[in-house]
């Protein structure tokens, strides 16, 4: 997060990385945690025509060898992504892609999960002057510190002053 000066006694808050804030190998710990609760896991697999009784059957689930319901993996990956975005891609132009999804290990409601982000890749696009790929590994874990989730995540980053709501020099002071 970084703090612009806008004008007199005024300012703005901008979050994420520009291309040349990401150096190969730097691991970013997302904060804070998620604690993921039992409407959290029905409210979203509901919401997204997922039914399967793991989710939403307490009863059911309590006869499956996790002997509780699983959290649907999608929310997982979705609420681990969503940690990512303010160091990761909360500037970047588009998501190019995941690959490499692994569940590792189950998911229960009342687990608080972590992540962290490895760069993995830093270069400038060929046809985008303005711009480069950034590709991450993300790991998930929860709050035993086991990996319950990874991926790998490429998204397209403007360079420092090419960003949408970038200020420009013409900003001038409001007061």
């Amino acid at each position: 997060m970084e703090i612009l000066t806008v004008g007199s006694n005024r300012y703005r808050t901008s979050y994420g990385r520009y291309l040349e804030d990401f150096a190969l190998g730097a691991i970013y710990e997302h904060r804070p945690g998620r604690t993921i609760t039992e409407v959290d896991n029905i409210h979203f697999s509901l919401l997204t025509m997922n039914a399967h009784p793991m989710h939403c059957d307490s009863h059911f689930a309590k006869d499956s060898e996790f002997g509780q319901p699983l959290v649907n993996s999608a929310f997982t990956l979705a609420v681990v992504v969503g940690m990512t975005v303010n160091d990761v891609s909360a500037k970047a132009i588009a998501n190019l892609g995941w690959k490499e999804i692994n569940l590792t290990a189950p998911v229960h409601p009342g687990d608080t999960l972590y992540a962290e982000s490895e760069v993995l890749e830093v270069r400038e696009s060929k046809s985008r002057p303005t711009q480069g790929i950034v590709t991450v590994r993300t790991r998930g874990f929860n709050q035993d510190g086991t990996e319950v989730i990874n991926f790998v995540r490429s998204a397209l980053v403007p360079k420092r002053g090419h960003g949408v709501g970038d200020i420009d020099s013409d900003v001038v002071d409001k007061n």
